[in-house]
């Protein structure tokens, strides 16, 4: 009963990261951390008592990365972090959140970023 979690390269990954920790610690699993960012992942998961593998996506789409991960693993759930867009921004630019929600095969818990 896997879990995975998308962690971008923003402020919505570290709580995306946080909440499925929380996530994998209720529900005594292991949690799939899946970087992307380009950069290696920079959040301290040791001493979190989950057990964490992360999974780097490299230079393709990370939508795709995701979903690949989820078709591998058969995991229970998928964590997202999402922020309020506006719709310049909706219509503008692709949300990686928004494209994991449409086509997720697995429920999605999705965290949303305080704007304050």
């Amino acid at each position: 009963m896997t879990i995975i979690v998308s962690v971008p390269d923003s402020a919505e990954g570290p709580l995306a990261l946080a909440a499925a920790i929380d996530e994998a610690k209720a529900f005594g699993t292991d949690l799939v951390a899946v970087n992307l960012g380009l950069r290696p992942l920079k959040a301290d998961v040791n001493g979190s008592g989950v057990d964490v593998t992360i999974v780097d996506r490299a230079d393709r789409d990370p939508v795709d990365t995701v979903l690949d991960e989820i078709a591998k693993r058969n995991p229970s759930r998928l964590v997202i972090g999402v922020k309020r867009r506006s719709p310049v921004g909706k219509a503008m630019l692709g949300s990686v959140s928004q494209r994991l929600l449409l086509a997720s095969p697995i429920p999605v818990l999705a965290v949303k970023l305080d704007e304050d």
